[in-house]
């Protein structure tokens, strides 16, 4: 089982080599649900607790990446034990970024700001946009190090596309960052991503607010797109083992209604087909297992 890790650890998402793994590199041993005291893999920076769980690295285990730990992938066969298929959402909510990428190109857009961009796998924001518009620059914004220290490695061959470490819930460090500023230009259009993020911030920590900053840095013509966790009524018991799985992670899940996601948008002219479940907005008829996904939203929103 070890050598298999190590194998799967060698390759990114993409199916390349990861240099940031070297041969010599050895996952901890899984033990009781613990990772214990081998070396680990040099892409982990320094000082990461890996026994604590973490939003961004389940994400990536329930797309079928590499750059967890034994700790989150428990976390999410515990999630898909309790809810079965919710490892479908993630890859809905991955297949929801790509079609609005490509739909925000198509109307024009080649700057994107994707906040809370995780660890990189495939079907990333910068894949799918030059490939339509080679032209295109991305800059990912992610708080966990993990997440930044691989996309620096797998992005240092792409002059058009950074990553910087910074916290969604100081938006004004994000605008102001000088490699932020000096990739994207803000007198033109920009896309911000919001994509699986304002889900684990509280009220108190104002995501309203948050997302009226980042709107108002944006010039007219600008847009926002977001998905969000959803309360589901048919899913009560469901949605409710999962909250308590979640409150293990440092990003409790915060749940919001239509009502809510829209009232975030605020000052914005909502897309057609306005806020939907993910499978629904813009769907791709050849899109392998597009069931409905009623458990997140999905919404792109205008600046008039």
């Amino acid at each position: 089982m070890l050598d298999d890790l190590l194998s799967a650890a060698s390759r990114n998402a993409n199916g390349r080599h990861d240099d940031a793994v070297t041969a010599g590199a050895t996952m901890r041993a899984l033990s009781s649900g613990e990772e214990r005291g081998m070396e680990l893999p040099d892409w982990v920076p320094e000082g990461i607790d890996v026994t604590v769980p973490n939003a961004a690295r389940m994400y990536d285990y329930a797309l079928g990446g590499f750059h967890n730990f034994a700790v989150d992938r428990e976390n999410v066969e515990r999630v898909e034990q309790m809810m079965p298929g919710a490892r479908r959402v993630a890859h809905a909510n991955r297949a929801f970024l790509g079609r609005a990428v490509r739909w925000l190109v198509k109307a024009g857009i080649t700057q994107f700001l994707d906040i809370g961009s995780g660890i990189p796998t495939l079907g990333n924001v910068h894949e799918i946009a030059l490939r339509a518009a080679p032209e295109a620059r991305v800059m990912y914004v992610d708080i966990d190090p993990v997440a930044v220290a691989h996309s620096r490695a797998m992005l240092a061959e792409y002059p058009r596309v950074e990553v910087v470490e910074a916290d969604i819930r100081r938006p004004a460090d994000i605008l102001n960052h000088p490699d932020v500023t000096e990739l994207l230009d803000f007198a033109e259009p920009v896309a911000v991503l919001l994509v699986a993020v304002l889900h684990f911030l509280p009220d108190a920590d104002d995501p309203g607010g948050i997302l009226a900053q980042l709107r108002d840095a944006t010039v007219r013509g600008s847009y926002i797109v977001l998905s969000h966790g959803t309360p589901v009524p048919e899913l009560d018991e469901e949605i409710d083992s999962l909250h308590k799985v979640y409150k293990r992670t440092p990003t409790p899940l915060h749940l919001r209604t239509a009502e809510q996601v829209a009232d975030l948008l605020d000052g914005l002219e909502l897309v057609e087909p306005g806020i939907v479940p993910i499978s629904d907005w813009h769907p791709d008829p050849d899109e392998v297992d597009a069931e409905p996904r009623p458990e997140m939203l999905a919404a792109v929103a205008h600046k008039p």
